[in-house]
């Protein structure tokens, strides 16, 4: 059974900073891609950040310079280190695991709020 869990939301002010941690089990973690899409209410669900195995980063232009993905794959675990976070950031933060010919798999979403 494969499990995408994740951790790290909350509640910060603006200028703060997060991390979001994803622990996955039943997967073979060196063969996906990981990363992070996030959501609000009314918008479309947008791609954040993922990493391929070697460790390869891509960020979308909105969170460029605040925002770090980083993988452990003697762990299994993914984070994203959210810096300089702005009310726009608020959002459910989703956890996925991506590989050709498969189907992505899902973490249960993690809320974070940015505001004072």
């Amino acid at each position: 059974q494969v499990q995408l869990v994740e951790s790290g939301g909350g509640l910060v002010q603006p200028g703060g900073s997060l991390r979001l941690s994803c622990a996955a089990s039943g997967i073979n973690f060196r063969l996906y891609v990981m990363g992070w899409y996030r959501q609000t209410p009314g918008k479309q669900r947008e791609l954040v950040a993922h990493i391929t195995y070697g460790r390869t980063p891509n960020y979308a232009d909105s969170v460029k310079g605040r925002f770090t993905i980083s993988r452990d794959n003697a762990k299994s675990t993914v984070s994203l280190q959210m810096d300089s976070l702005k009310p726009e950031d608020t959002a459910v933060y989703y956890c996925f695991a991506r590989r050709s010919g498969s189907v992505d798999y899902w973490g249960q979403g993690t809320q974070v709020t940015v505001s004072s």
